[in-house]
């Protein structure tokens, strides 16, 4: 066969047989989780790390038919989960670097299941603990399950399943937000 034949059946192999990568949108707070914060009256807090252990529950860049959705925050969504915490503290004025409550965790499950013909689901975990002069206040494990519209066309379904991610961020902070023992850690 002539170069100009194999080229073109080369190419189309590599993109059959590589994954498309793609990157999840930054986070973008919610105003609700936002002005929970302010209603409560918490004390300023610093957020510390958030561990984000690759598992099969847990991967480090989540597959989405057969495309990698990674974190935009040094690849890691334990850094997203951090990230999102201290842009809402931030909005309701309780964050600060040098504060006595520090707020740190580990993401548990991390997981979207964008393969239905007509919905998909993604699934968050992840454990929050809020400390206070060395001492734990606070230590629970937080979950969303989420499911948004989807299609059978990759096209429609793998973008849909990308833009999901914030609001199931959002969705897993506002159960976190809804705990009166977390609020009440935070005074």
């Amino acid at each position: 066969m002539s170069r100009t034949v194999l080229l073109p059946i080369a190419l189309l192999a590599v993109a059959v047989t590589s994954g498309c990568s793609m990157v999840a949108p930054r986070y973008s707070p919610s105003l609700e989780n936002v002005q929970k914060l302010k209603d409560a009256s918490v004390q300023t807090t610093n957020v510390g790390a958030f561990e984000s252990t690759p598992t099969k529950e847990n991967p480090k860049a989540i597959s989405i038919r057969g495309s990698s959705l990674s974190s935009p925050y040094e690849g890691s969504y334990g850094n997203y989960l951090a990230d999102a915490l201290k842009q809402e503290l931030s909005l309701a004025g309780k964050l600060a670097a040098d504060a006595g409550i520090q707020v740190t965790g580990a993401l548990q499950k991390n997981d979207i299941n964008a393969g239905g013909f007509s919905t998909a689901s993604g699934d968050i975990a992840a454990r929050f603990v809020v400390t206070r002069g060395g001492a734990v206040r606070y230590d629970q494990i937080k979950s969303i399950h989420d499911e948004w519209e989807s299609s059978f066309a990759g096209a429609v379904a793998i973008p849909r399943a990308q833009q999901r991610y914030p609001v199931m961020v959002q969705k897993l902070l506002a159960a976190l937000y809804a705990d009166p023992a977390f609020l009440q850690a935070l005074k």
